[in-house]
């Protein structure tokens, strides 16, 4: 997917149509009343929720958009046509705020939803409305209002239910294309992922998750240092996330130090973030010799920080499917069906560990 997570449009609604100065003019009626129609009302500016929408590049080449005016008003009292309505199709999780305040506008969430973000301009009164007993042929009629113009940022928040943060090359490309289709670029060195990623993972006819794998975290991220603020923002929607930790290389104390890092991190950049449930999924298993008791260690000190963890190997599938079951237990908890994705879920108690 090309990925473009915001860009800066400017949007015109429609203006109104003139309103017309006419008379009735019929035989044996020479000095017929005013009978200049009302102009047409100009077209508005509506956002679209859009789910067949992936992404905001096809506003990189266009940044201008105007709606349809209205025609002007004709004899007989026709009204004029009104202008087209301006439809822009965004992506599900997009944000829009207004690009020279900063001030938020809408937050499209649900697919379908429609934002009216400019009315159309009302179109001018046409001469029959100016007549009086003491003027019966007024030559005067309103001109069109014009419509609104605004300049207006589109910011992507990815919806997902679970998020797969962690360091580079900590496995959550492999992992996500181990439990869902999505075949993200994966490669054995860091910031292999430079755009976040989504896969679907089916659980049965009826129900799916949504995973989303963002670009590995560094030290500094939630101050922008690396991909960082760019990325972040993107696992605010998710119930629930999971943190991966290579346990490959680095001792315990190492792989400690790896998780309260990129758990700073989140807590830096958004309390509601750090706070979100979490389920630490300890990585690259296969990699270490049979016998080793790090991963206990390492399990053993995160109980004590009261974080529920599982041991696995993304690459070789070891694990994985305990982890689907895992995710099936607590679907109804971290669906974003039927909530608003700006709430959190209830706390997930995984019967997992060890």
């Amino acid at each position: 997917m090309d990925f473009l997570d915001e860009v800066v449009i400017t949007a015109r609604s429609g203006d109104g149509g003139a309103g017309c100065v006419s008379f009735r003019r019929e035989k044996y009626i020479p000095k017929g009343g005013p009978d200049g129609g009302d102009g047409g009302d100009g077209g508005c500016v509506i956002l679209l929720a859009d789910k067949t929408c992936h992404s905001l590049s096809d506003y990189r080449s266009r940044r201008s958009f105007k709606a349809g005016s209205g025609s002007p008003g004709g004899g007989n009292q026709c009204t004029g046509r009104s202008g087209d309505d301006l439809i822009l199709p965004v992506p599900l999780g997009t944000v829009v705020e207004n690009a020279e305040t900063g001030e938020f506008i809408a937050d499209l969430v649900q697919a379908g939803e429609r934002f009216m973000l400019l009315a159309g301009g009302q179109g001018g009164k046409g001469n029959r409305h100016f007549a009086t007993a003491t003027n019966r042929a007024p030559r005067m009629a309103q001109p069109g209002i014009p419509g609104d113009e605004l300049k207006i940022r589109l910011s992507l928040k990815l919806l997902a239910h679970i998020g797969l943060v962690g360091l580079p090359n900590a496995g959550k490309s492999t992992l996500l294309a181990s439990l869902t289709m999505a075949r993200p670029k994966i490669g054995n060195y860091p910031f292999t992922t430079l755009i976040p990623n989504l896969g679907v993972l089916d659980l049965d006819t009826d129900r799916s998750v949504v995973l989303a794998d963002v670009p590995g975290l560094i030290e500094g991220a939630s101050e922008g240092r690396g991909l960082g603020l760019r990325f972040l923002k993107h696992i605010e929607r998710t119930g629930v996330l999971f943190h991966l930790l290579d346990v490959s290389e680095a001792p315990a104390e190492g792989v400690l130090e790896d998780y309260r890092r990129i758990r700073n991190e989140l807590g830096a950049y958004s309390r509601a973030l750090a706070e979100k449930p979490q389920l630490v999924l300890l990585n690259k298993v296969d990699l270490l010799d049979p016998g080793e008791t790090k991963v206990a260690r390492i399990g053993q000190a995160l109980e004590k920080e009261g974080v529920q963890w599982i041991g696995l190997s993304a690459l070789k599938g070891e694990g994985v499917q305990e982890l689907k079951r895992l995710i099936l237990a607590n679907w109804d908890a971290w669906r974003l069906g039927g909530l608003d994705p700006r709430q959190g879920v209830p706390e997930i108690r995984p019967e997992v560990g060890g």
